[in-house]
């Protein structure tokens, strides 16, 4: 199977992922998946460093492409086919002229598309012998459904023939006995033969009412365990999902199963229907007492079916907007947002035969009891007939083109006494059941939604939608939750938070940043943290937010190798780097800027005194202009007669700078003439040479202040030095003179404030 298709099969916080690599090259995932087969059997790590490979590997997708449109012409299918004709102009618009760029793009993403599949498949893996012990015996079972219902097949054919046999002897002796006086009592024998046919006969119904008791008995457990275990622990983990765990939400195993028992009970409902109908065409005494358990059997499967298929709706892809692919669930009005659903049972009978509608907060009791509820209502909502035109072959319905609206308020009512981002709303999708004599409704229900009126809300809507993952479980939805939130226990929230920076970065919180975060956030003694600390009075989220969104936009490289300490604090930083030698440094989190800044601090020993320096944050402004490693290379202070140094040598622990970040440094490149001739201009950071009075000592509290070392700061006695002879000169003074009072004074005061 295509690479692509296996993607297409991962949940939603890895499908983010892939996403994310197109996005930041810039490169169109239509045209990607509508070539998934073409461009994975090109050989673009080869075309990535030679330009005529890459030229050659370019003109194979134009020719393709072109004859994709000739044929889509050909076919009248310009409108409803994928658009060939844009994906050739847009290729050769940004690749014509550099082939061999659009052979590295897409030899990058091919390779993390293998190390996300890769890290799915380990996570799937790791840890889940008893979940596979589990579906092996739930295959087992399936497959001893299907065997039995074979079986019930078998008998029920040998019964069609016995009972034909049998008919066909006594309408043919009655015949005779008609034509010829007495016949019947000259031939015992062949009363005596159609008695034990009977009572075979009987004997044979009794063993295939058996199977089908046997069949059922197993059903109802399967029933119950895919209705009451199995697919409440696959919503469970979709909700995880949602807010960025790394789980399987496949549903493949699941639709295998509910298909497969909703298969064998349809079989089992033919069969009963075919003995009931034997019944009555052969109408005998050995059958005049088996109509009861019959019909009791056929209630039961019935009770069985509908029970199943009643829960085979689910919602697959909850409503997101492809503008915030990390965070489902928060809608805004006016944008489009998407959703798919799923109807478990993929038999071939239900093919279009269900139309799914989608209700907007249907019987909803918050919308009548809480105080001023905003009500919204689809800009469209037109229906989906569930079809198997999916690369998965199931039964789905995607609403691509959902938009929301604000419902006009009645005159006279009141404000709502929650913030609209405390708001809590469903989708639902209802249809309904037609089908070989029965008739039922059947409802799906999407998870809790935000709906937002402002890109501004976003953040806050977010933490809503964590914190009402992580407590609202099963059914009915609580979208009362915010009216009195229940806190969250500190190992609940220390989990999200760090999927987050999983879904941002590619790598979750360690120990030492998860401690560090549970130092500002939890203040209870039973280590809960309330919904005001972490959401609104304090507000703790916005600094963390601005902090994932600082990393996805410009550390994600750095984040996901281990390079950023990041969550340490100023007091911690200056003890762990005391102890290392001169010149090592390492990248926090400012802990001030609430939209995401880093800096670094660095540790110098000289004269037998130690000191640990800070550099003003950078902010994702500054970061737009440069990236980290090229500001960390370049970076400089200047030092006595204009002279300057780098003072970043060895990350911490011990990591040379240029083994850490080597290979994220473009400076290279940036030196080599572009088209036009010129060499880019590379940026150099410079600082005064700092030298502060020594670090203070553990005992005193942390001030939490990040230096900015483009001010002012006290000068070496070197400089001092340099100064004053630069003066005397000026002045035409005696230099040695002055300069020789100036240390005895300065030497004074160093003795004074050791």
């Amino acid at each position: 199977m295509a690479q692509w298709q296996e993607l297409l099969k991962l949940d939603l916080a890895l499908q983010s992922r892939v996403s994310q690599l197109y996005d930041e090259r810039k490169f169109p995932r239509e045209i990607r998946h509508y070539l998934c087969v073409l461009l994975e059997g090109q050989d673009w790590d080869a075309a990535a460093v030679d330009e005529n490979k890459a030229s050659m590997c370019f003109h194979v997708l134009l020719v393709y492409l072109e004859e994709q449109w000739k044929h889509s012409v050909q076919e009248n299918n310009i409108l409803q086919g994928p658009d060939f004709s844009w994906m050739k102009d847009y290729l050769l618009k940004h690749f014509k002229d550099e082939p061999l760029n659009l052979a590295v793009i897409l030899s990058e993403c091919l390779k993390e598309e293998k190390k996300i599949l890769t890290s799915a498949s380990e996570a799937h893996g790791c840890g889940s012998p008893a979940m596979d012990q589990k579906w092996k015996e739930l295959d087992n079972k399936v497959n001893e459904l299907r065997r039995q219902t074979s079986e019930v097949k078998k008998g029920m054919k040998s019964l069609e023939l016995l009972n034909e046999n049998l008919d066909f002897i006594q309408k043919n002796w009655q015949s005779q006995v008609e034509e010829h006086n007495g016949l019947a009592q000259s031939s015992p024998f062949v009363v005596g033969e159609c008695l034990k046919r009977i009572n075979f006969i009987t004997k044979t119904k009794q063993i295939v009412l058996q199977q089908i008791v046997n069949i059922l008995n197993l059903a109802h457990q399967m029933v119950a365990t895919l209705t009451d275990v199995e697919l409440p622990e696959w919503k469970r983990s979709q909700q995880m999902a949602c807010i960025g765990c790394p789980v399987d939400t496949s549903l493949d195993h699941l639709q295998k199963w509910f298909t497969t028992v909703a298969d064998v009970l349809l079989r089992v409902r033919e069969q009963l229907q075919k003995l009931q109908d034997q019944n009555k065409k052969y109408n005998s005494t050995a059958t005049s007492s088996l109509p009861d358990p019959i019909a009791e059997n056929e209630r039961f499967t019935q009770l069985l079916f509908t029970k199943l298929l009643a829960d085979a709706l689910v919602v697959e892809k909850q409503p997101i907007m492809s503008s915030l692919p990390h965070r489902p669930q928060v809608l805004k009005t006016g944008v489009r947002f998407t959703v798919a659903v799923r109807f478990l049972a993929n038999l071939p009978e239900f093919k279009c035969l269900l139309k799914v509608k989608p209700v907007f907060d249907k019987d909803v009791e918050e919308a009548k009891t809480v105080k001023g509820f905003h009500h919204f209502v689809f800009n469209n909502d037109d229906c989906r007939v569930l079809d198997v035109d999916t690369p998965c072959g199931g039964l789905v319905g995607e609403f691509r083109h959902m938009s929301l609206k604000h419902k006009p308020k009645a005159k006279g009512s009141s404000e709502s006494h929650l913030i609209v981002t405390e708001e809590l709303h469903i989708i639902k999708f209802v249809t309904e059941f037609q089908h070989a004599g029965l008739k039922f409704d059947i409802e799906a229900s999407s998870l809790p939604v935000v709906v937002i009126s402002s890109t501004n809300q976003v953040v806050s809507a977010w933490a809503s939608v964590m914190w009402c993952n992580m407590l609202s479980i099963g059914e009915p939805r609580n979208l009362s939750l915010f009216v009195d939130p229940p806190p969250l226990t500190w190992q609940q929230l220390s989990q999200v938070l760090s999927w987050q920076f999983l879904c941002a970065g590619q790598r979750e919180l360690d120990q030492n940043q998860l401690s560090y975060l549970r130092d500002k956030l939890v203040d209870d003694p039973d280590g809960l943290v309330h919904w005001s600390k972490f959401s609104k009075n304090e507000n703790a989220w916005i600094w963390i937010d601005g902090i994932l969104d600082l990393i996805e936009k410009h550390l994600v490289d750095l984040w996901r190798d281990g390079f950023i300490m990041g969550f340490v604090s100023r007091e911690k930083s200056e003890v762990l780097l005391q102890e290392k030698q001169s010149g090592t440094f390492l990248l926090r989190f400012s802990e001030s800027n609430k939209e995401g800044a880093i800096t670094f601090s660095w540790v110098e020993h000289s004269n037998g005194d130690t000191h640990v320096h800070a550099v003003a944050p950078y902010t994702k402004t500054e970061l737009l202009n440069s990236s980290l490693p090229i500001i960390i290379n370049n970076y400089s202070l200047r030092a006595k007669r204009n002279m300057h140094r780098n003072p970043l040598i060895y990350l911490y622990p011990d990591i040379h700078k240029d083994t850490a970040f080597g290979h994220y440094d473009n400076t290279s490149e940036m030196s080599a003439p572009n088209k036009d001739g010129y060499v880019a201009k590379t940026p150099v950071y410079v600082s005064e040479n700092p030298t502060p009075p020594p670090s203070p000592p553990m005992e005193m509290p942390n001030m939490d202040i990040d230096i900015d070392l483009d001010m002012d700061v006290e000068t070496t006695l070197e400089d001092q030095q340099l100064f004053h002879e630069v003066v005397s000169e000026l002045l035409n003074l005696p230099g040695e003179d002055i300069w020789t009072s100036y240390q005895e004074v300065a030497q004074a005061q160093i003795n004074r404030s050791c």
